[in-house]
């Protein structure tokens, strides 16, 4: 079966329904994962053992779309590693009662809420290679652990797209969506490093929502948007570009990208860490939705906070296991 089949997407919702309930057998036994920090790349045995350490955590786990695309991913050729042809990305969230620690993180023994951006290759009803961009940021925040600068957007659980429909569980046609997204994404490169006005914003809708996870935050409008995101991050990675994409989909009005952003933080400071002159890669996903107009009214963006500041030389992990009373004690 193929995305462009409506059994499949059933299928493939119910398989990675499954992973998070702990059936971990399906997972194939050559698959890969691909993780936000601090777990990084794994393969099949990691990838049980990082869903099953969750579930640990989390023992009543649900998992909860917002989003669900699949169809064909169309190719980038900046993108050198291995891509599937055929994707299906989700994003949404991970709900449960926080019993256990995870990742270091100190449980709450509340309800948290572990919000993420995927994407899988599913290949006879087994999960054969996973990009997984989960906001352990926003869980230490939830834990009261964060311990680096507070967001200048607004933190907090993203509201799914306005109207519903981002379940897509029967197959459309056409890439529109996916076409003027990446026509946005070609517009943005047009600014000259001095006048915001230089970047064409006109693929946006007037009031349109902007969901960042991590130290990013949501804001709305292009005031919001240039407040809050854009003047910060173009101040602080003035030689910033695209690095590839590893998936690239187009589903009715809902387009995902996801990849990596090269950056050089030689500008200003960034989530409170002064410039630090290193080439650093950001890991993203940007899930969107087009209104009737083709414009783009809502935008999540999943992305590895905790894994960018580690490149900047700060070690998060370290210094929230130090917060919570496990500092380190030894220089090694």
């Amino acid at each position: 079966m193929r995305p462009d089949d409506a059994d499949f997407r059933l299928q493939a919702m119910q398989r990675l329904n499954d992973l998070a309930r702990g059936q971990t057998d399906v997972i194939a036994h050559d698959a890969t994962a691909d993780a936000s920090q601090p777990f990084g790349q794994s393969d099949a045995a990691g990838y049980a053992a990082l869903m099953s350490d969750l579930r640990h955590a989390l023992p009543d786990l649900e998992r909860r779309d917002d989003i669900f695309l699949a169809g064909a991913n169309r190719d980038d050729a900046r993108w050198t590693a291995s891509r599937p042809a055929q994707m299906v990305a989700a994003t949404g969230a991970y709900v449960g009662t926080f019993r256990a620690p995870f990742a270091g993180i100190p449980p709450t023994n509340g309800v948290v809420t572990l919000t993420y951006g995927e994407a899988h290759h599913i290949e006879g009803g087994r999960i054969r290679q996973s990009w997984l961009v989960w906001d352990i940021a926003g869980l230490m925040m939830q834990a009261g652990c964060w311990p680096m600068a507070a967001p200048l957007g607004h933190a907090g659980l993203w509201p799914g797209p306005k109207g519903g429909q981002g379940l897509r569980m029967a197959p459309t046609d056409g890439t529109d969506s996916l076409d003027r997204v990446l026509a946005m994404h070609d517009a943005l490169h047009r600014f000259d490093g001095r006048d915001l006005n230089s970047m064409p914003m006109e693929a946006w809708a007037k009031d349109f929502m902007y969901y960042a996870a991590g130290n990013i935050g949501a804001s709305r409008g292009l005031s919001g948007f240039r407040a809050h995101h854009q003047i910060p991050f173009l101040r602080a990675f003035p030689d910033r570009v695209g690095a590839g994409h590893f998936v690239r989909l187009s589903d009715g009005p809902f387009a995902v990208t996801g990849g990596d952003v090269a950056l050089t933080h030689t500008g200003a400071d960034y989530m409170g860490i002064a410039a630090t002159g290193r080439k650093l890669r950001m890991r993203v996903m940007d899930f969107y939705r087009l209104d009737d107009d083709g414009k783009i009214a809502e935008n999540w963006l999943p992305n590895d906070t905790i894994g960018l500041m580690n490149q900047m030389g700060v070690d998060v992990m370290s210094r929230m296991r130090h917060l919570t009373g496990n500092p380190d004690t030894s220089l090694r």
